[in-house]
């Protein structure tokens, strides 16, 4: 009878120990949501502080669940702290990584070099940040493909914001035939440059000629446009400057291979 009793103290301390690991999986992500929805909708916080708040929050629950189920069991506080410093060692060892992400995790939310929605190129892979937690950070590319990048590799390694700066600059660069006048197409490229309106006044375009080629004339223009505008822009002025330079006259040579044969 009392291993009947004891079975039924186990099969009920397991039952128990279920519903309070469902209960507690369930109010970590419903608290990660909620600190999530405030902070995103607040015009002062930052979402990345928010994704990052949420993602602590989430951990510090399931830590307490775990202990609470681990008292179900009677493992007492004091007898958990023990266990947990004796497998510190071998914890620290097998999770290096791990915790060398979580420490990159919180050095990237004190100084921010980038936040959600921001376009960056971190680890190597470039995208838009659509998360940052205590981990890893999400990114997704222009094809909408998700990376996942560990915080210790985006922390340790260079970190390029495409989106850090309000503003950027377009360098484009036309190669003319040498038989055109060079002038009249830096004007034709100044005002093609002055007619799109999202061509920033300041700085001022700039349009040089930069180098002689082996079969053209190159010109390099600077222009600076607002940084949502980067690609759009840079992409329909090229195609503008191709239309304009058709009209007025100025050819875009190509390369030429001459044969000399010589008679024996």
């Amino acid at each position: 009878m009392a291993f009947v009793g004891q079975y039924s103290n186990i099969v009920t301390d397991t039952i128990t120990a279920l519903i309070v690991l469902i209960i507690g999986w369930t109010i970590a992500g419903l608290v990660a949501r909620m600190i999530r929805r405030r902070v995103f909708a607040s015009e002062t916080l930052d979402d990345t502080i928010g994704s990052f708040a949420a993602s602590i929050a989430r951990w510090i629950i399931l830590l307490i669940t775990g202990i609470a189920i681990m008292g179900l069991f009677g493992i007492q506080a004091t007898s958990l702290v023990a266990i947990m410093g004796a497998a510190t060692l071998a914890i620290g060892l097998a999770l290096q990584g791990t915790l060398n992400d979580l420490a990159a995790g919180f050095m990237l939310i004190i100084f921010r070099p980038y936040k959600i929605g921001q376009y960056v190129e971190v680890g190597g892979t470039a995208g838009t940040v659509k998360d940052i937690n205590l981990f890893v950070t999400e990114l997704a590319t222009p094809d909408n493909v998700q990376i996942i990048v560990p915080n210790g590799q985006a922390w340790g390694s260079v970190i390029t914001n495409y989106s850090h700066h309000t503003t950027r600059r377009i360098d484009l660069l036309f190669g003319i035939d040498y038989n055109d006048d060079a002038d009249k197409a830096m004007a034709i490229i100044l005002r093609v440059a002055e007619e799109d309106g999202r061509i920033l006044k300041s700085p001022e375009p700039w349009v040089k000629v930069t180098d002689l080629g082996a079969s053209s004339v190159d010109i390099t223009a600077r222009l600076w446009c607002s940084a949502d505008d980067y690609w759009n822009a840079k992409f329909e002025l090229t195609k503008a400057m191709k239309e304009a330079f058709d009209a007025e006259g100025i050819s875009i040579p190509y390369p030429h291979v001459v044969q000399i044969r010589r008679e024996g």
